[in-house]
C-alpha cells in the first residue's frame, strides 16, 4: 500500500475531511501527491479512496521522514490540521527533515498573526511559508475550492500552476485563486470571508423565520420560494442549499428533518475573530456582530425555554399578528429585504479588509477578492460579480453602498426592507441581522447624526473637548458651571 518512489510533486499532511478531499482533488488534476497523517489509519483510508475514485496518484506514508523524502525538491507540503498548537507541532515534525528552499503551506483557518510568526521562524531556517485560506467545505475541497494564499510570493510561485488547476473554475472569470498579499493576509481574508458567511446565514435564517412564523409558509412552500429566489439576484450556494434543506424528509420519523434540528448554532471562532478585528480597527460591522450575537443567544436553549414560560404566563406569549397576510406580497418583500441587508453585510466585510490592508500595507485588491469568491467558496453568489464590477469602476470606492448600481438597488428595495423589519418587530419576531443592516444604512446615509450630543456629554463629564461645525479648532466648555447658572 505504501509507495517507495520519490515521484510526488507535492505533499499533504493532515487527512481529516478537508485534507483527504484536497489531496484527491490535487491527484485528480494529474499531480502525484504524497500524504501523511499522525493517525496512520487515515493514510490507508485516503489511499484506498484514491484507488476507488480512479486509481489516482496518491502515495501514503506512515512516518514523517519517508513522507518528506518522497517529494521532489524544492519540496512543497500543505498542512490541513487544526489551528493553533497542532500546526506548530506538525511544523516541528516536518521541518526536521526539510531542507533550505522547501516550503510549508498552512491550509487551515489560522489566526493571521500566528502565520506571520511562523513565516518569520521558517525564514530563519531557510524555509518558505504560506498561510492559505481554503473555502468550500468538503465538496469544494474535492472538486474545486476558493483558495486565498498569502505570505511568501516565492512560495506561491512554486505552487501556482497546481493551485490554478485545483481551484474552482468560473467560466467568465477564471480560477478562484490569486496571490492575496504579504504576511497573514490570506488567513485574514479567509477570516473575513467567514464573518460575511455568518451574516449571510443569519439573514437567510431571518427570512425563513418571517416567512414561516408570520407568513405561515409550509416547508414545501419554502422550498419552492427559495428555489425561485435562486434563479434571480439571490442566486448563491447558500440559497441553493437552503432550498434543498426544506425538501428533506425525516428518515427517523414523520415530517421534515429541518423541524427536528435543535435550534443551537455552533461555531469555530472565525466569526468571533472578525468581530474582534472590527472593534480593533474601529470599523462598524453591525450585521456580522448581530449574527454572532444570534449564535450566542441560540446557545441558551434551556434559558430560552424558561423565558418563554415566564412571558407566556404574563400574557406576553406569541404576539404574532392574526391579520391575514398577503403571502405573495410578503415573499416579494422578504426577497428584497434579504438582498438589501446582504449588500450591507458585504460592505462591512470589504471595509474591514481594506482597513487591515491599509494598516499592514498589504495593498489588497478588493475586486480581485470578489472574483475568487465567485466559485468554490461558501459565500459564492452571482452577486459577487456586481461587487467586482463596482471595484473595477472605482478601486477607491468608500463603501459598496455608494456605488451607483448598489445605491439604486437599495433605493428600489428600501420600502420593502422597512416593511419586513416593522412587520417582524410588531409580530415579536427578532430580525437582528436585517435590523442591524437597516440601521447601518440609515446611519451611513445621514448627513447629521445625534453624535453631537454624545460629544457634548463627553466634554461635560470628562473635558474631552469637541470640534464645531462653524469654525476650526478644538473647544472645551464649562457645561456644569453654565448649567448651574441657568438653574438659579
Amino acid at each position: 500500500m505504501l509507495a517507495a518512489t520519490s515521484s510526488s510533486i507535492i505533499g499533504l499532511a493532515g487527512l481529516a475531511v478537508m485534507g483527504q478531499n484536497l489531496a484527491l482533488n490535487i491527484a485528480d488534476k494529474g499531480f502525484p501527491i504524497s500524504v501523511y497523517n499522525r493517525t496512520t489509519s487515515k493514510v490507508d483510508e485516503t489511499v484506498e479512496r484514491a484507488k476507488e475514485e480512479g486509481n489516482l496518484p496518491v502515495y501514503g506514508y506512515h512516518d514523517p521522514e519517508s513522507f518528506v523524502q518522497s517529494i521532489q525538491k524544492p519540496r512543497v507540503i500543505i498542512m490541513l490540521v487544526k489551528a493553533g498548537a497542532p500546526v506548530d507541532q506538525t511544523i516541528k515534525t516536518l521541518s526536521a527533515y526539510l531542507e533550505k528552499g522547501d516550503c510549508i503551506i498552512d491550509g487551515g483557518n489560522e489566526w493571521y498573526e500566528n502565520t506571520e510568526r511562523r513565516e518569520k521562524a521558517m525564514a530563519e531556517l531557510g524555509l518558505l511559508y504560506l498561510g492559505m485560506g481554503v473555502s468550500g467545505g468538503e465538496e469544494g475541497a474535492r472538486h474545486g475550492p476558493s483558495l486565498m494564499p498569502g505570505g511568501s510570493l516565492e512560495a506561491f510561485k512554486y505552487i501556482e500552476d497546481i493551485l490554478l488547476k485545483v481551484a474552482a473554475q468560473v467560466p467568465d472569470s477564471g480560477p478562484c485563486v490569486t496571490y492575496i498579499g504579504k504576511g497573514g493576509s490570506g488567513n485574514f481574508v479567509k477570516m473575513i470571508h467567514n464573518g460575511i458567511e455568518y451574516g449571510d446565514m443569519q439573514l437567510i435564517a431571518e427570512a425563513y423565520d418571517v416567512l414561516k412564523s408570520v407568513g405561515k409558509l409550509s416547508n414545501e412552500e419554502l422550498q419552492s420560494v427559495f428555489s425561485e429566489w435562486n434563479k434571480g439576484e439571490l442566486l448563491s450556494f447558500l440559497i441553493e442549499i437552503t432550498a434543498d434543506i426544506f425538501g428533506i424528509k425525516d428518515d427517523k420519523g414523520d415530517g421534515h428533518l429541518v423541524d427536528k434540528v435543535l435550534d443551537k448554532t455552533g461555531m469555530k471562532g472565525t466569526g468571533k475573530w472578525t468581530v474582534q478585528q472590527a472593534a480593533e480597527l474601529s470599523v462598524a460591522a453591525p450585521t456580522i456582530e448581530a449574527s454572532l450575537d444570534a449564535r450566542f443567544l441560540s446557545g441558551l436553549k434551556e434559558e430560552r425555554v424558561e423565558a418563554a414560560k415566564v412571558f407566556k404566563s404574563s400574557g406576553f406569549g406569541s404576539i404574532l399578528n392574526d391579520e391575514t397576510v398577503d403571502k405573495k406580497k410578503l415573499i416579494d418583500d422578504v426577497r428584497k429585504a434579504l438582498y438589501a441587508a446582504k449588500i450591507c453585510s458585504y460592505a462591512q466585510g470589504m471595509n474591514l479588509i481594506r482597513a487591515k490592508s491599509i494598516e499592514k500595507g498589504w495593498d489588497l485588491k478588493l475586486g480581485e477578492l470578489a472574483r475568487i469568491w465567485k466559485g468554490g467558496c461558501i459565500i459564492r453568489a452571482i452577486f459577487l460579480d456586481r461587487i467586482k464590477k463596482a471595484y473595477d469602476r472605482n478601486p477607491n470606492l468608500a463603501n459598496l453602498l455608494v456605488d451607483p448600481e448598489f445605491a439604486k438597488e437599495i433605493i428600489d428595495r428600501q420600502s420593502a426592507w422597512r416593511r419586513v423589519v416593522c412587520l417582524a418587530i410588531n409580530s415579536g419576531i427578532s430580525t437582528p441581522g436585517m435590523s442591524a443592516s437597516l440601521a447601518y444604512f440609515d446611519t451611513y446615509r445621514r448627513e447629521s447624526l445625534p453624535a453631537n450630543l454624545v460629544q457634548a456629554q463627553r466634554d461635560y463629564f470628562g473635558a474631552h473637548t469637541y470640534e464645531r461645525i462653524d469654525m476650526e479648532g478644538s473647544f472645551h466648555t464649562e457645561w456644569f458651571k453654565l448649567a448651574k447658572q441657568t438653574r438659579t
